[in-house]
């Protein structure tokens, strides 16, 4: 049997900074956002009102267009952040990666058998979960830009041309950037479900590393008594 932790004193340890935070969330509204018009913009199933001078399609265009150049630049700036910030907790998390040790504790505590240790913030299984979330929606902003820049020709867009026509290129045409874009908004869709599932369970399970650390910035840990000699 493990020892229980609830009646052990906790400590309050300081992990993501406010800009880590803010953009968490920004991500998040920007994600909804684009599933959601993004469907939209696929199958525009609402009927417009008031006649012809209704750009209801232009509205949700422009709205999709917006979040996706948001979640472009926070993706950058997460990067940087990952590589450069001063707080080491997330990139000390790849330590638990490489570890086959850690990726045997975290697999058994989420089956109710023993506790999860981590080096920094993320598990193993749940860093190698927002690494591949990450790729994907590098994808979704390559194969984003590479659409608006074939249907906007001036400004960004036109600026974008070049690069865009290479992306198109590779992928063998714009039709199938169209279908990679569209099927990867359902990894967004699942990926959102078991995010916030495996939030609440987690800090249910472990009594810490829950929703409260990405809104206040801190999580709690059991502080383990001191052997006596």
């Amino acid at each position: 049997m493990m020892p229980q932790t609830d009646h052990l004193p906790h400590s309050r340890d300081y992990v993501f900074s406010p800009a880590i935070r803010i953009m968490h969330w920004l991500r998040a509204l920007a994600i909804v956002v684009l599933v959601i018009t993004g469907f939209y913009i696929a199958w525009p199933f609402l009927t417009p009102y008031g006649g012809s001078d209704n750009l209801q399609q232009g509205w949700f265009r422009f709205a999709h267009l917006v979040f996706g150049f948001v979640l472009c630049a926070i993706t950058v700036a997460r990067a940087y952040l990952y590589f450069f910030s001063k707080s080491d907790v997330e990139r000390r998390s790849w330590g638990d990666v490489v570890s086959p040790n850690s990726w045997v504790k975290q697999l058994l505590s989420y089956v109710w058998i023993g506790k999860l240790h981590k080096k920094g913030v993320y598990g193993p299984l749940q860093y190698m979960t927002y690494l591949a979330l990450t790729l994907v929606i590098v994808v979704m902003c390559v194969t984003g830009i590479a659409l608006h820049a074939n249907v906007y020709h001036d400004g960004l867009g036109g600026l974008l041309k070049p690069a865009a026509d290479m992306i198109v290129v590779a992928f063998g045409g714009l039709a199938p950037v169209r279908e990679v874009h569209h099927i990867l908004t359902w990894v967004f869709v699942i990926f959102m479900v078991v995010h916030v599932y495996m939030a609440i369970w987690s800090g249910i399970r472990f009594r810490h590393n829950s929703v409260d650390s990405i809104i206040s910035g801190y999580d709690y840990h059991p502080i383990k008594p001191k052997k006596e000699d």
